[in-house]
């Protein structure tokens, strides 16, 4: 018979935010608060449409396939990781633009390329490590 569980909040033991889930197979583990993405968006490349996110407080256009994404929540630092990716037909290059603009707590700069800069319809990102 299957239960649910319903609760506000959960709390580790040795520290309240620090919860670890352990694999079916009892191999593998993974911090719970660690394995989450802490933003994610989906806009295009142009930072004039923001499809939707989550910790996104603003997109920026910098020109054709050239936008800045400001988050609502700092990360811990400015060295958290980002991936991102995008849908068109084009095998244009999304990426970030670290050269451009480093990124910041609560910002950074992403770019498409495909023999220039060029606007995409769907872009995504993704971002860990929340303070």
């Amino acid at each position: 018979m299957a239960s649910i569980l319903k609760v506000d909040e959960l709390r580790g033991i040795v520290s309240a935010g620090d919860i670890t889930i352990t694999s079916e197979g009892g191999s593998a583990t993974q911090s719970l608060q660690q394995g989450l993405a802490k933003q994610w968006a989906d806009t295009n490349t142009a930072g004039t449409t923001l499809n939707d996110s989550l910790n996104v407080s603003s997109l920026t256009d910098n020109g054709a396939g050239d936008q800045t994404i400001t988050m609502t929540n700092a990360m811990n630092n400015a060295t958290y990781s980002v991936n991102m990716s995008n849908q068109i037909e084009q095998a244009a290059h999304v990426f970030l633009r670290a050269t451009a603009t480093p990124k910041t707590t609560t910002v950074f700069r992403t770019g498409a390329y495909f023999s220039g800069y060029i606007d995409v319809a769907m872009a995504t990102s993704t971002v860990g490590d929340l303070a």
